[in-house]
């Protein structure tokens, strides 16, 4: 959860990703003809963050 001088901001998304994972994520799309919607939606991340 974010708080700022005491007011509740809600919950932060901001998640750190080790490369290993990174790449090893990459690495799904094209697999058994997956999409990088299809990778995106599996991990719970945008497109955006694959490109």
């Amino acid at each position: 959860m974010l708080v700022r001088d005491g007011v509740v901001l809600g919950v932060e998304r901001r998640r750190r990703w080790p490369d290993a994972l990174k790449l090893e994520i990459l690495g799904e799309v094209g697999v058994n003809g997956w999409t990088v919607s299809d990778v995106a939606r599996r991990h719970d991340i945008t497109r955006q963050h694959l490109y």
